[in-house]
């Protein structure tokens, strides 16, 4: 086994989140982005296949082409180390809105400060400030 990463599965919001994110993040970039075209299976227009980055960190997404009865859920999320409170703040603000808040973000037991916010999109995120 060479390499895991991580695919996030939309259902017509691929870009609007690949777009997002990659602002929320400092050295975020899209890498590849290529759209279903006009006789192909899925919706003209949207995410056939992209890779993204997040600080170092690559993703790959796509727009299913089937319609399904599931999204994402919390039980799996990402989790990311921020190196300062400015950062974790700034990320917290952007991802929790129009999202939820599952942990508010405050101190606790297992870290000084921590969130956890599942985004607009459904995709859940720890957020924890670096010791």
């Amino acid at each position: 086994m060479s390499k895991t990463t991580p695919f996030l599965m939309f259902q017509g919001k691929a870009e609007e989140a690949i777009n997002f994110y990659t602002t929320v993040f400092e050295n975020s970039e899209i890498i590849h982005l290529t759209r279903y075209g006009a006789g192909q299976p899925g919706k003209e227009g949207t995410v056939s296949a992209a890779k993204f980055s997040i600080n170092g960190q690559v993703f790959m997404c796509n727009d299913s082409v089937v319609q399904h009865g599931f999204t994402f859920t919390p039980s799996i999320s990402l989790f990311v180390e921020c190196d300062t409170e400015v950062e974790i703040d700034e990320a917290f603000a952007k991802l929790s809105e129009d999202g939820e808040i599952l942990m508010p973000l405050g101190d606790y037991q297992f870290s000084k400060k921590f969130g956890w916010i599942q985004d607009k999109f459904g995709v859940s995120w720890q957020l924890n400030l670096a010791k």
